[in-house]
């Protein structure tokens, strides 16, 4: 088959090289018959393209029997879903979607200017719509639709990193300037044309350099506009790592723009937890534990932490189903494994931190 993008993976296919990280360590040995997991693992590290063998598994495979052992968390938020309230939300998020798509393509064929406070107003009105209701991480993972576009994604980034950032007890000015950087920090994309973001199967080498380089037109389609310097830092940086594993330029620590650090994590978080063809939206306990045994030391430590911390709290004394089947309660966050809390369990108490072979399959 050949090397295929990331994002058109499916469970079942067939690894036929080593793949390796930004580091250099071996992330996925040949031979590896790709999971729901292991693909996320590959999205987590910004593995553009993997060797593939065998022509891979079927739709007809994907939607059966095929799926996979991760494949059972579907019914993520379902009931949430249903209700007037989150149809009420996703038809205005969808509004405000395709306006801002306009807004974008504006700016970047036309030089339009960007009004900051118009675009505030509109992350607020969401904002506002969604904690009516419940959580902003509620209303997220419950609206997921296949083949989220670049919008969407953005303006998800935006509503995290505003959410985020009052975790960081930041200022209003600095909150405000956070929701504009995960506003913009892909614009670059709308350089990329949409048949090679699309294209399934083998990339050209120029066609690849294209892709890797989004980063790069983002800053400069807003460099010569009006708009605070970390926006545009957070469109060329939100791919670089703390430790230095990151692109375009290979910077690490203090070097990386604060504010690009911080839409770093939103970004991923959302990325991780899109769903897609073969899946609904993974339980956020799958995206944590996925930071926490191979990103802590990818990202700001007081950044990651805080949000780990805080995104799990969203969930205590909520309602769960484990991986054997059972259902139960969060009661306890721990703090050294935030992925796996005290809990509830068939009127006695669990300690995931124990149950090494169980996991947070589900939020009810």
């Amino acid at each position: 088959m050949g090397k295929v993008l990331t994002s058109e993976l499916r469970p079942g296919m067939r690894v036929g090289a080593d793949v390796y990280n930004d580091d250099g360590k071996m992330i996925v040995p040949s031979d590896t018959v790709l999971t729901d997991n292991v693909i996320t693992r590959l999205e987590f590290h910004s593995v553009l393209m993997v060797e593939i063998v065998g022509e891979g598994m079927t739709d007809d495979d994907l939607f059966s029997g095929g799926k996979g052992d991760d494949y059972d968390a579907v019914a993520y938020f379902k009931n949430f879903r249903e209700t007037p309230e989150f149809k009420e939300y996703k038809k205005s998020f969808d509004e405000e979607t395709e306006g801002f798509k306009e807004k974008c393509n504006a700016i970047v064929s036309e030089n339009a200017p960007i009004e900051t406070e118009e675009m505030l107003d509109m992350v607020g009105d969401l904002l506002v719509k969604a904690q009516r209701k419940g959580s902003v991480f509620d209303m997220l993972h419950s609206m997921r639709d296949y083949d989220d576009e670049s919008f969407a994604h953005s303006i998800n980034v935006s509503l995290i990193a505003n959410v985020f950032c009052h975790w960081l007890k930041m200022s209003e000015d600095e909150i405000n300037l956070a929701t504009m950087c995960g506003l913009f920090h892909d614009i670059g994309k709308t350089k990329v044309p949409r048949e090679i973001l699309r294209k399934s199967g083998r990339l050209s080498d120029d066609e690849r350099r294209i892709i890797q380089r989004h980063t790069v037109d983002g800053f400069r389609v807003l460099e010569n506009l009006d708009l605070n310097i970390h926006v545009k830092n957070a469109a060329l940086m939100h791919h670089e790592r703390y430790d230095g594993s990151g692109y375009p330029l290979g910077i690490k620590g203090t070097q990386i723009d604060p504010y690009a650090r911080i839409i770093s994590i939103c970004d991923v978080y959302d990325a991780i937890t899109s769903p897609r063809v073969y899946r609904a939206a993974l339980c956020p306990f799958t995206a944590i534990e996925i930071f926490e045994e191979e990103g802590l030391q990818k990202y700001d430590i007081h950044y990651i932490m805080t949000f780990l911390e805080n995104v799990v709290y969203t969930y205590v004394q909520r309602p769960i189903r484990l991986s054997d089947g059972r259902e139960g309660q969060i009661v306890k966050v721990n703090p050294n494994a935030y992925s796996r809390p005290l809990l509830k369990v068939d009127g006695g108490f669990l300690d995931l931190r124990e149950e090494k072979d169980l996991h947070i399959k589900e939020v009810l």
